[in-house]
This record gives structure tokens, sequence and C-alpha cells, in this order.
């Protein structure tokens, strides 16, 4: 996904939905630009916050409370854009590529990590088997209750937001946004989507 970004030698990023800074600092290291991350979740921003201080990065980065389907900032406001993890948790799919569209500059590269669904018949059969039984006991053993109840959710999620909007309709999506170039590339057998493109002049 970085390599869409940083390839432009952006001056100010926005990083939606950062969580504990993981994008940020992967950013950060691969580029001098100025970075804001924002979340919706003060818990995250709170964790991301001790990463950003941990790795030094605090002259360089802001982080912000908020929602990617209502961004606080002007219209071509950064150079570039990374999501991750975002489009299954809004209700609108649609309207928030646009929202995150608008802050962009023309031209300005846009990028996004998603989980996905493998297309491919075996994958997708051990696919579900991993994310129906093997993640939720995973997630148990290694961390309590609270991460089966993430491991039991995860799978199922992915599998109704592929269900309402196939990589087709995302791909539309990205374009009707107003984003240019729009590509794809599967990761992990299909486990994984990064797609990127770039804001129209």
């Amino acid at each position: 996904m970085l390599d869409h970004v940083v390839g432009s030698e952006p001056h100010l990023v926005l990083d939606v939905a950062c969580g504990p800074g993981a994008v940020i600092k992967a950013l950060a290291k691969r580029t001098s630009a100025r970075i804001v991350g924002l979340d919706l979740s003060e818990k995250m921003l709170r964790q991301g916050e001790t990463n950003v201080k941990a790795s030094g990065l605090t002259p360089r980065v802001s982080l912000v409370l908020g929602r990617g389907e209502q961004l606080p900032f002007a219209d071509a406001t950064f150079d570039a854009l990374t999501f991750t993890y975002l489009l299954r948790y809004v209700e609108d799919p649609q309207a928030t590529m646009a929202e995150l569209a608008r802050v962009v500059k023309p031209g300005g590269a846009i990028a996004s990590l998603e989980f996905a669904v493998p297309a491919a018949k075996g994958w997708h059969v051990a696919w579900w088997f991993y994310t129906r039984a093997v993640l939720p006991v995973a997630g148990y053993v290694t961390g309590g209750k609270g991460w089966w109840t993430v491991g039991r959710f995860l799978g199922p999620s992915i599998s109704t937001h592929y269900r309402s909007y196939p990589l087709h309709w995302t791909i539309n999506a990205w374009e009707h946004a107003g984003i240019d170039h729009v590509e794809h590339q599967s990761m992990s057998l299909g486990g994984g989507l990064v797609m990127w493109g770039y804001r129209s002049s």
C-alpha cells in the first residue's frame, strides 16, 4: 500500500482509521512528510500517541479524533491519503469514499488495505475454516474472551461486507468519488486487498 503513496513524495499525508499508528510509523520511515492520523476511537488514539512518542515521531505526527465519513478538514488539504480496514465499519461506503477524496489535492495518491474474501474455491474454503474456527480459538488462547469475541466477529463481518459490496462495486465507488487510475492487488492468497488511485485533476 505504502509504495503507491511514498513515490509521490508527499509533504502532508492523512491516515484514516489510524488505530495505534502502525501505518503512521511505516509512512514516517519511508517519507519525510508530516502525517495526520484520524480515528474514531479515543482508546486507539491514546495507544497511538504512546507509540508515536516512543518512536520519536511527535514533531511530525498529529492525531485527531474523528470519523472517516465526516472529516474535519478543508477540501484539497492533503497531498496523499491512506486508510486501513475502514469500509466495513461505515454505513455508506460510497459517501465515505467521496469524503476521503474530497480532502486530497488533485493528483494526490489514495491507497487502502482491506481484508478480502478469496475468490478461488479451495482458498475460500480454507479461509472460511480459518476465520470461523482457528481465529476465534487462537484469539482466546492468546488474549482471552475479548479476543475470542473479536475472532468470531471478523470472518462473518468480512463475508457480509463483500456480499453487499463486491470488488467491482468498490472499484466503481472509487471512480465515482473522483479517483482516477484505480488499481488493485490481492494479497495473502486473496485474504487481503490493496487498492490505489489518484485524485482526479
